[in-house]
């Protein structure tokens, strides 16, 4: 869909407003973190500018037992994978230790084929002691968002910092306690849709982001390990 008055052209020009924001930060040596498919376009022009090495941070939902779709919390993706529960959604609904471990578990199993199918199995960058820059391309409520930094905040970051172009204002309010700062370029309002302000929003395929994650190679060296 497009929109003559849309903020930005599409998710690569997203990421080239963005990286003018966090220059500041090429020096503190960061890591770029993309929430996939959609933020993947918007870190790598982030990444090339601040030639900093991109990877993916994966997030899984933890369903609850007959109904998959109420999350109870969520395994995030890392060097040190970690499990964020949702506290309130666990008052609600009785479940066994077992129960989340096991989920966990097969989680993690479905985290690491997406990472051999975007990455070929590389390792995730450990992001201890140093800056982690999350990005996706936009924010409507936060959920998913908000379990990739609290389970990336555990790995200990020197400095974790969410960045993107467009988020509703009460959305970024919620999600300023879970970083050390949160930079987004937009909050209109009222808020409709992330697309709403993209000229065009075209979904982003896997070989786009297997393609741009290739590309980011070619700047830094392999930090895997």
């Amino acid at each position: 869909m497009l929109f003559d008055d849309a903020n930005f052209a599409d998710r690569a020009d997203a990421g080239r407003q963005l990286a003018r924001r966090l220059l500041p930060y090429k020096s503190a040596n960061p890591v770029v973190l993309a929430l996939p498919r959609g933020g993947v376009p918007v870190a790598f022009e982030v990444a090339r500018v601040l030639e900093a090495p991109l990877d993916l941070v994966l997030v899984r939902k933890i369903g609850a037992p007959g109904h998959l779709e109420f999350g109870l919390g969520a395994v995030v993706d890392g060097a040190h994978p970690e499990i964020v529960l949702n506290e309130e959604a666990m008052d609600q609904i009785d479940v066994s230790p077992r129960y989340i471990e096991e989920e966990a578990a097969r989680q993690l199993q479905e985290i690491e084929r997406r990472r051999q199918h975007y990455l070929a199995g590389r390792s995730p960058i450990d992001v201890q002691g140093r800056m982690a820059i999350v990005i996706d391309d936009g924010i409507a409520t936060g959920g998913t968002v908000r379990a990739a930094l609290k389970g990336l905040a555990r790995a200990h970051p020197a400095r974790l910092v969410l960045a993107v172009p467009v988020a509703p204002r009460d959305t970024i309010a919620r999600l300023q306690d879970e970083a050390d700062e949160v930079i987004c370029l937009m909050t209109p309002e009222p808020f409709y849709a992330v697309g709403a302000h993209f000229a065009d929003f075209t979904q982003t395929t896997d070989e786009e982001v297997i393609d741009l994650l290739n590309r980011a190679r070619l700047w830094t060296r392999q930090e895997t390990s």
